[in-house]
Parts: C-alpha cells; structure tokens; sequence
C-alpha cells in the first residue's frame, strides 16, 4: 500500500500501476457527474452528439456540489461524494469512452470491475462526510455544463490539488476490496 500523486490526464500505464489499498491523491481536472449527468450522456453517444467535455483520460467524480456564485465566480462550498452505485447502470460506457479514475463511495459491481479491468481504470474511493475536506481541495470551477439539470447534476469541471486522499477500492487488475471485505464478512 503506497501514497501516489497522480495528475489529469492519465496515462493507462499510471492507472495499471495502481493497486487496491494504494492512497491517491488527483491532481488537475475532475468532472462531477451525477445520475441525470450519467444518463444524459449516454443519450449524446447514442445519439453519435459530441459531449461538452472531454473523457479520455478523465477523472469522474460522483458528486453533486454545493455551489455558490460570488462576485461573477462559482465557488464550491462542499463537495462530497454520492453513493456510486446508483450510476453502475451507466459507468462501463462511461469507462468505454475513457474515464480512468472513478471517484465515489461504496463501491460498484461486476460490470464496472470488469470494465475497470478491460479498459485499465480504477475506482477510488473518497470518505463520506467529508465534504468540506473535498472543497478545500478544489481551486478552481473551470466550467460547468448542462445547469438545466439542477445545481447538483449538473456537470462541474474543476480544478483540484493534491485531492485527497481517495482508496483505490477496485484497481484495473480486477481486485475490489469490497469484495473482499464482503467474502470476510461471510465467512
């Protein structure tokens, strides 16, 4: 279990270094993007509609932030994850399209972590609760896409430093700690 620093975008070969249980922390830009987020997405792909914003090599953060506009600027107040696997419906296309790092909290299922591992991405966990932790981290709201959604679901782009820390919980080599916690917990 090691600490590793690691910045947008992100090279495959840095994701399949990344082991469950490594400590991560993300620099440069993450995308938020909720359920609504998750689905209008996948409706501008099927649809053959180019996305307002770039997945390759993205991290996907699923959150839905408490935003405040002063002075003509979006600022984050608190930005916490949501539980990730309302979006396991969506995610092994969203990790199709290039998604590298998942950021959520409680883990997903058996078609994310099989993406996960055919694509060479991993989910990362970040602390329930922490929200105010997660906003100290963000510097910068450098767009935000598809407000029609609500504050919440819309898609925020921001820039972040040293984010922090998350769990790798399911790496690219098709280890979950969840379910290995789960197995221990049957046992």
């Amino acid at each position: 279990m090691g600490e590793i620093e690691i910045s947008t975008p992100i090279p495959e070969e840095t994701i399949r270094r990344l082991k469950a249980g490594d400590h991560v922390y993300l620099s440069g830009v993450i995308i938020t993007a909720r359920d609504a987020a998750h689905k209008r997405i996948i409706h501008y792909v099927r649809e053959g509609r180019d996305l307002p914003f770039n997945l390759k090599g993205s991290a996907l953060y699923h959150c839905g932030p408490i935003v405040r506009r002063l002075n003509g600027e979006w600022r984050i107040l608190a930005a916490g994850p949501t539980t990730s696997m309302r979006m396991e419906p969506f995610e092994a296309e969203l990790v199709r399209m290039g998604v590298k790092v998942i950021i959520g909290k409680g883990g997903m299922g058996d078609r994310t972590k099989d993406s996960l591992r055919r694509y060479g991405s991993v989910y990362c966990a970040f602390t329930g609760g922490a929200a105010a932790l997660a906003a100290k981290h963000i510097k910068s709201v450098v767009d935000v896409k598809w407000l029609d959604l609500g504050m919440p679901e819309a898609v925020w782009i921001l820039r972040v430093k040293r984010f922090g820390p998350l769990i790798v919980g399911m790496d690219s080599h098709g280890r979950s700690l969840y379910e290995e916690v789960r197995s221990e917990a049957m046992r």
